[in-house]
C-alpha cells in the first residue's frame, strides 16, 4: 500500500493512503499553491505510518488511562489527544479526532504560505479551513449522512472574521460507529480535530431507548474497534416524535455546555426530520458538511 495523488478536473487534489482520503482545495498565488501541495504531499506519506506506530495508545479510553497530549510522539497523535482532552470525563479514545487531526496537520502547509489566500482539507467530510482576511467559504449541509445525493439541504457562510477553522460531522450512519442515534451532528470549532471529537460526543448524547433501536457490541462488527464491547447503534426505526425531540435536546444541552466552555462555536443536530441548532441560526438546517466551495 502506497500513497497516491490525483489532480481532479476542477483543480483540487485527491490524496489517498489506506483509510485516509483527502480532497484539497487552495486559492491564491499559483507558485505558493504548488509549493504547498508538494510539501504537504511529502508530509502525507509519513502520517499513516506514524499513527500505526502508536495505534495501541490511540485506541485507549482516556478516562481509564493517564494519556495526555505529550504521552505520544507523533504530531497528529498529539492533535488527537489535545482535541479529546476536554471530553476525558466521559468515554472517548483519541481515535475520535483522527480524521480532523489529519486535516489540521495537512492544512499547516497552506496556512503558513503567505500566497495562499484560502484552503480547505476535506478528510471524508471533516474539514480544516485556512482563510486570510476577507476570504470565506460557503458550506453546504444535508440532513442525513446516508441519504446524501449530491444536493445540500441548507448552507451557511464561514468567513475569516469567525473563530471557525474546522468542521466535522458524526452520526450513527457515518464512517465510524456511534453510541447515539443522531442522523447527523455537524460541529464548528477552532480546528477540525476539536470539531471531530465534539461531534462524536454530541452524536453519542443524542440517544434514547426504544424497541425500534438496534445495537450490537462494536467488537462484534469490527474486531479491532477502539470501542471494544460498547454497544453501538446498528439500526433506528421510526421513533415517536416526542422521543426524537427529547433525544435531540440531550445533544443540544451538551453542545451548549461545550460552547460555554469554549470548546466549540456551534452545532447543528438532526434526527428523523427534526433539527436543533446551537450557536447558529436554526434555518440553516442540519447536517454533515460534504464540501466547502
Amino acid at each position: 500500500m502506497q500513497p497516491t495523488r490525483t489532480l481532479l478536473d476542477d483543480g483540487r487534489w485527491h490524496f489517498q493512503y489506506g483509510p485516509i482520503d483527502l480532497v484539497i482545495s487552495a486559492d491564491g498565488n499559483a507558485a505558493a499553491i504548488h509549493d504547498a501541495v508538494e510539501s504537504s504531499w511529502l508530509r502525507f506519506a509519513e502520517i499513516l505510518p506514524e499513527l500505526v506506530a502508536e495505534l495501541s495508545l490511540l485506541r485507549q479510553p482516556m478516562q481509564q488511562t493517564i494519556l495526555q497530549p505529550m504521552s505520544v510522539q507523533g504530531a497528529v497523535a498529539r492533535r488527537m489527544l489535545a482535541a479529546c482532552w476536554p471530553h476525558r470525563a466521559q468515554f472517548i479514545t483519541p481515535m475520535a479526532a483522527v480524521a480532523g487531526a489529519v486535516a489540521d496537520e495537512m492544512l499547516t502547509f497552506y496556512s503558513r504560505a503567505p500566497g495562499v489566500s484560502r484552503a480547505s482539507i476535506n478528510n471524508g467530510g471533516d474539514i480544516a479551513l485556512h482563510l486570510q482576511q476577507g476570504q470565506s467559504y460557503h458550506v453546504g449541509l444535508v440532513t442525513d449522512i446516508a441519504q446524501y445525493a449530491g444536493m445540500p439541504n441548507g448552507s451557511f457562510m464561514i468567513d475569516a472574521s469567525m473563530p471557525v477553522r474546522g468542521i466535522a460531522t458524526s452520526g450513527w450512519r457515518g464512517r465510524s460507529f456511534s453510541l447515539g442515534i443522531a442522523d447527523s451532528v455537524t460541529v464548528l470549532a477552532k480546528n477540525a480535530a476539536a470539531a471531530d471529537a465534539a461531534a462524536t460526543m454530541i452524536a453519542n448524547a443524542v440517544n434514547a431507548e426504544h424497541v425500534a433501536i438496534q445495537r450490537a457490541p462494536a467488537s462484534s462488527i469490527k474486531d479491532d474497534s477502539d470501542l471494544g464491547s460498547l454497544l453501538v447503534t446498528t439500526a433506528v426505526g421510526v421513533l415517536p416524535h416526542a422521543l426524537v425531540a427529547q433525544a435531540l435536546q440531550q445533544g443540544v444541552m451538551l453542545a451548549q455546555r461545550l460552547m460555554n466552555d469554549g470548546v466549540i462555536t456551534a452545532a447543528v443536530l438532526t434526527l428523523q426530520a427534526q433539527s436543533r441548532a446551537a450557536g447558529i441560526s436554526q434555518h440553516c438546517l442540519p447536517a454533515p458538511l460534504k464540501r466547502a466551495a
